[in-house]
């Protein structure tokens, strides 16, 4: 499954890009994050909680980030183990173009779930990643404008 958006954050792309590098931020903003641990530079490990219509799975996750084209990329990678409910594994593209109301970030992320989540439906599945990319977006975009007050 692909899922496109955009979403106009009034703050310069280096903030943008910075904060998207920045585990605290990310902890913060991911929708049923419950644990999120940064090994290297680029690797994190997360523990995520996801409900999908009937099966709620907590994911076990590792993530790597790329951030070797910013600040106008943002790449990460990730697979997640949510023992009997399934697997999900997927990558993010993040293009963050400035413009004269901050910055506009444009993402396309790609995602594979398999197992049981996998049974319980395209339509549920996209629906929650949905509203999960557009929650932690909302998310990012508050804790990044708090923190510049």
């Amino acid at each position: 499954m692909v899922l496109e958006e955009e979403v106009q954050i009034p703050l310069d792309r280096n903030t943008v890009f910075h904060a998207l590098n920045d585990p605290e931020v990310l902890k913060q903003s991911i929708p049923g994050c419950e644990e999120l641990k940064q090994i290297s530079d680029t690797e994190l490990e997360a523990t995520v909680v996801i409900k999908f219509g009937p099966v709620k799975a907590s994911f076990n996750s590792n993530v790597e980030i790329d951030p070797s084209q910013g600040p106008e990329l943002f790449k990460l990678a990730g697979k997640g183990d949510a023992g009997v409910a399934g697997f999900a594994s997927g990558g993010a593209d993040v293009h963050l173009e400035e413009n004269d109301a901050g910055t506009l970030l444009k993402y396309v992320v790609n995602i594979d779930i398999s197992g049981k989540l996998a049974q319980v439906g395209g339509r549920l599945i996209e629906g929650t990643s949905k509203r999960i990319a557009k929650k932690f977006f909302a998310n990012f975009e508050e804790i990044l404008l708090q923190r510049q007050t």
